[in-house]
């Protein structure tokens, strides 16, 4: 998968849309376009091919397959031929198609949502409880996709912990296209009846602008923010046009049989082998998206091409069209099922042994609820084509139980947090890091399923920039007044001391000015991001020095050392970052003084992850592994207005670092130090910044 952050947006399908999940009326096979008729079994085996490519490179491969553009351009492709028939005939009913697509798409969904809260809950470790309700609700309310762009531009983001509905965000899009489709082409066809001109050159027109002007916004959302638009329906709409077109002009696309041969073998191949030739999840939904979507393309327009050479005669065979008539359900059920596999199997691939035993309970499960999927939905159409309540009663009576389990469980979280509020007014029981020799045996805090809330409030109060962005964003806290106005500046590891410094702030009435922008260190040396040059953080960085120069704090608190855990030097690659002292050099001719913190320790692991499935001793990590025998800023010439802390010794014993003290739990992922423990760690800080000084405590 791909993830989310300024991480890589998580590798997910758009997904595979039967057609009679598609069309208006009975189940029935996908007829050509529009104007012609007859059943075009290729389209089936065309499904399948994508499905099956979704799941293989999901399973084995851990990428993106690119049938998600398919599934897209295929799901615009009917829909618009079906209400170009509508339309042109006796009109489009909004209410009656909205109510028999949600009775035709709602059951499977809610089954797989359903079964999947449960398995969380069962299965997965804690750390994958706190987001499930709402996961749930978002996959099937259709705003998966908003809730998933959101958190492809959080840099802390937890790396790894992918949700078992995150596949649901393709949904999502299709939902929101339903709900556009519709009045598109009623407009369209009304404006060209008022014209008194043909509703196809009209059609043609207004899909044609769609399709260019979204795919203009999705090559430069594409190129200013790839995880945002990645799950941006306005960057994926000119797919569905894409294969709206197509529904429109394939009746005058009448190539040689020679041609139809060509066509299909070669779109065939194209599509197998673009998620094999691209890194879909971080170039796409751009003009790259072209690729997949114009094979799909050509394998339609090929049609059945007459020849028994031509690639229709193995799209059309029986198993293919029997996974294409499947392959909804076979897509919603595949991913749980894989998350399930991989959090038991603790492993971040398939075995080939365990990947084909993944696709096996996929199939089988699909093939169970498709069929009561199905009647469901007959048994919804009974008020005729026309009606709505009974479409609309099919899809409550199936999303009211999976919403109920989902408030249940948030009611359940919500009671938990009140116990918790109540053990911790006894600040003896957590002390952190200001733990004796003697801590009282007690459940750690937070408890797991919290890890990841457990960052700086100033994440939430949108105060930290994204990878992306460029402005500085400022955020005051602390006096109005103040006695001494501190700025915290540099990435998420100057971000994390953000806690203790607004407990001592609120002590001493200073202001705290936060000024932090993730995985960008307060230098104007070069920095590389995923690999690539990280310019965004470069022109942060200038911006910053301005600021600073109007501001002009007392004191700026940043990193002064940089750790990981390379180890390539036989110890952790800490370091004094290249322009680190250059900076604080200028800050010196600015008046202001510098606070120099030594970079935390890195586990190298989650460590919430770690402890929900092994206790406290098996997740400890030796200090050695990501930091210098001795500080790298020992015995440097700095300039007069730094001064350096090191509090390692709260963090790490000589020998070991460890994942709970004083019953506080000391990271929320793998390397950033969780607010709980930072407050606690607040009046250590303070004594010895005032030690360092020569400021009475």
């Amino acid at each position: 998968m791909a993830p989310l952050p300024a991480r890589p947006p998580p590798e997910s399908e758009c997904q595979p849309v039967s057609p009679s999940a598609l069309l208006i009326g009975p189940a029935r096979p996908a007829s050509t376009a529009v104007g012609t008729g007859g059943h075009r079994p290729e389209i089936d085996g065309l499904r399948a091919v994508a499905v099956l490519l979704v799941a293989a490179y999901h399973v084995w491969l851990g990428r993106v397959s690119g049938g998600v553009d398919v599934f897209l351009m295929l799901t615009g492709f009917l829909i618009t031929a079906s209400l170009v028939r509508a339309a042109t005939g006796e009109g489009i009913r909004y209410g009656a198609f909205l109510a028999r697509l949600a009775a035709r798409l709602v059951p499977t969904a809610a089954a797989v949502a359903l079964a999947t809260l449960a398995a969380t809950w069962l299965l997965l470790p804690e750390t994958r409880w706190r987001e499930a309700p709402g996961d749930a609700v978002a996959a099937l309310l259709y705003h998966t996709n908003w809730r998933l762009a959101l958190d492809s531009v959080d840099y802390l983001a937890r790396d790894g912990d992918v949700s078992p509905f995150q596949h649901f965000w393709s949904l999502s899009v299709q939902g929101q296209f339903y709900l556009l489709w519709p009045a598109l082409i009623a407009a369209a066809v009304w404006a060209a009846r008022r014209a008194g001109r043909a509703p196809r050159p009209v059609l043609i027109g207004a899909l044609s602008a769609v399709l260019a002007l979204s795919l203009a916004y999705s090559v430069l959302m594409t190129r200013a923010d790839q995880p945002w638009a990645y799950f941006d329906t306005g960057a994926r709409l000119w797919e569905f046009a894409l294969g709206g077109l197509l529904a429109l002009l394939l009746p005058v696309l009448r190539p040689a049989r020679a041609t139809r041969v060509a066509l299909g073998w070669t779109g065939l191949a194209a599509l197998v082998l673009c998620g094999a030739l691209l890194q879909v999840s971080s170039v796409f939904p751009g003009y790259a998206a072209l690729w997949p979507t114009l094979a799909a393309v050509a394998v339609i327009v090929a049609g059945t091409s007459g020849s028994a050479l031509g690639a229709d005669r193995l799209l059309a065979l029986r198993p293919l069209r029997y996974l294409g008539s499947i392959s909804y359900a076979l897509y919603l059920w595949h991913w749980p099922v894989l998350v399930v596999y991989l959090a038991v199997a603790e492993r971040d691939l398939a075995t080939p042994l365990g990947g084909a035993a993944v696709l096996a309970v996929s199939v089988l499960l699909a093939a169970a609820t498709t069929p009561a999927a199905d009647r469901l939905a007959r048994q919804a159409r009974g008020g005729g084509r026309r009606a709505v309540l009974p479409g609309v009663a099919a899809a409550l009576a199936c999303l009211l139980p999976v919403l109920g389990a989902s408030a249940a469980w948030s009611a359940q979280q919500s009671a938990e947090r009140a116990r918790w509020a109540e053990l911790l007014t006894d600040g003896s029981s957590y002390p952190g890091a200001a733990a004796g020799a003697r801590v009282p045996d007690l459940p750690m805090y937070p408890p797991l399923a919290w890890a990841a809330e457990d960052a700086p409030v100033t994440y939430d109060d949108g105060c930290n920039q994204t990878t992306t962005g460029t402005e500085v964003i400022t955020c005051v806290y602390g006096a109005d007044e103040p006695v001494r106005t501190v700025a915290l500046v540099g990435g998420s590891h100057a971000a994390h001391w953000f806690p203790a410094l607004e407990e001592i702030a609120h002590a001493r009435d200073w202001r705290l000015v936060n000024i932090v922008k993730g995985a960008c260190l307060f230098t104007d040396a070069p920095q590389t991001y995923l690999g690539e040059p990280y310019t965004a953080c470069a022109e942060w960085n200038r911006a910053v020095m301005a600021e600073l120069r109007e501001l002009r704090p007392d004191t700026v608190f940043t990193t002064g050392t940089t750790t990981s855990r390379d180890g390539s030097a036989g110890f952790g690659e800490e370091q004094v970052v290249d322009g680190y002292v250059d900076r604080w050099r200028e800050l010196d001719g600015l008046g202001i003084d510098v606070v120099a913190v030594r970079d935390t320790p890195r586990f190298g692991f989650d460590v919430p992850d770690c402890l929900a499935v092994s206790g406290p001793e098996e997740c400890t990590a030796a200090p050695e592994d990501s930091l210098a025998p001795v500080s790298p800023l020992a015995g440097l010439d700095l300039p007069p207005n730094v001064t350096v802390l090191d509090l390692t010794d709260l963090f790490c014993a000589p020998d070991v670092c460890r994942p709970v003290i004083g019953n506080v739990l000391v990271y929320w992922d793998s390397s950033h130090i969780g607010a709980t423990f930072m407050r606690t760690l607040a009046p250590e800080l303070e004594r010895r910044w005032n030690q360092a000084e020569g400021r009475a405590s």
